[in-house]
């Protein structure tokens, strides 16, 4: 583990807690600096995972830092400034753009040194937006969670390569592990569900908020299509709608309209993953847009799930076609039925070993632990002048 330097106190700024892979990985570098023997402090507006993040001992301060409201942000600066100076703050790490402004401001005008994480692959259709984008950069270095993200980093913004530095997004390795899943936890999920245990029917699953990009909708057209030639599937969507109903609705009326509702479950937010990919056989990320990382097509690798995910984005680098999982063409409602029906064909025993093949490579480069060192090392390169 890294060494950070005595009466370390880092301070993460991120908009909210309430789901989602930046936020996760704000818990999970938090735990990684207490268990160093520093102090770890959240700046959020707050959410779900606020308990989860103090029972790692870290400090949550509520503070509106999701607002883009021009007057929130500059009061938000003053109220950074005044928690960098209180609590002896020695690094400031940003992990989104909104707050960005303030978090800088308010570390210069502190004296203490800021990065920040690029945790998407942010729309830049005009100049107003890529200079808004462009904030993520202006730390002493950016993080990127993968090196697709890394090079969009490079060419958006044209900044020098030395300045960014690739860090792969981790699972928790120990959570995502079958052996700690109890037979229990699964059989609750599935009731729950509304599926019978001993359903033979191969069982699907897209985890993910409810939002358009992450293709709920185009696996139900999908799921209409394999349905024309088999009906031995089910496909579970469990995501939180946050607040998005005109799509949840939208996506209820297809599965009504598609004649899918003994096939697709909406299932909503769902509190234990790890049982719910052992409850599958084949997860999906069938994304529209390329994820930076992807941390749906990572997880259910470590609970040795195959994975079928669009070909584009960071599933290139952490999806291997024909070993690990499958790739088909992004938003191709066909393609994607094509390979769901190679998944049913190619059996348990094949979809057995190319999930094992999964596990043993996302225990090997995606672990929690390995991101968390590798960020520490970045803390501690630049607290002592080396970065």
């Amino acid at each position: 583990m890294s060494v950070l330097p005595a009466n370390f106190t880092l301070l993460q700024v991120i908009p909210d807690l309430e789901t989602g892979g930046a936020e996760q990985t704000t818990l999970d570098v938090a735990a990684a600096v207490v268990q160093a023997g520093g102090r770890a402090i959240v700046a959020s507006h707050g959410g779900r995972m606020v308990a989860d993040l103090e029972s790692r001992g870290a400090v949550w301060v509520p503070m509106p830092v999701h607002s883009k409201n021009p007057l929130v942000m500059l009061a938000n600066r003053g109220r950074l400034k005044d928690l960098i100076r209180r609590e002896a703050v020695s690094l400031v790490h940003v992990r989104s753009r909104a707050p960005a402004f303030a978090a800088f401001s308010a570390a210069r005008a502190a004296g203490v040194p800021c990065l920040a994480t690029y945790h998407g692959v942010y729309s830049s259709g005009n100049p107003l937006k890529r200079w808004y984008n462009s904030v993520m950069t202006r730390g002493l270095v950016t993080i990127a969670n993968s090196d697709f993200t890394r090079d969009h980093v490079i060419a958006e913004h044209r900044i020098d390569p030395a300045r960014v530095i690739a860090i792969a997004r981790g699972v928790d390795i120990d959570r995502f592990d079958p052996a700690e899943v109890a037979a229990d936890r699964v059989t609750a999920l599935l009731s729950r569900w509304g599926i019978a245990v001993e359903d033979g029917r191969i069982r699907f699953i897209l985890a993910g908020r409810l939002s358009r990009w992450k293709g709920q909708r185009l696996l139900i057209d999908a799921a209409q299509r394999l349905k024309a030639h088999r009906d031995d599937f089910v496909v579970i969507l469990a995501g939180d709608d946050q607040g998005r109903d005109a799509y949840r609705q939208e996506l209820e009326a297809a599965i009504v309209a598609a004649g899918l509702d003994n096939r697709v479950r909406l299932v909503g937010h769902c509190d234990d993953m790890p049982a719910a990919y052992l409850a599958a056989d084949v997860a999906c990320a069938p994304s529209l847009d390329p994820e930076p990382f992807g941390r749906t097509a990572v997880e259910p690798q470590a609970m040795g799930r195959p994975i079928i995910a669009a070909d584009h984005g960071a599933p290139r680098e952490t999806v291997l076609a024909g070993e690990t999982g499958w790739l088909f063409k992004p938003g191709d409602a066909q393609a994607l039925a094509e390979v769901m029906a190679q998944a049913i064909a190619a059996g348990p025993e094949r979809r057995e070993a190319m999930g094992a093949a999964g596990q043993a490579r996302a225990r090997r480069l995606y672990s929690a632990a390995a991101m968390c060192e590798a960020t520490l090392e970045v803390y501690a390169g630049l607290l002592g002048g080396r970065l």
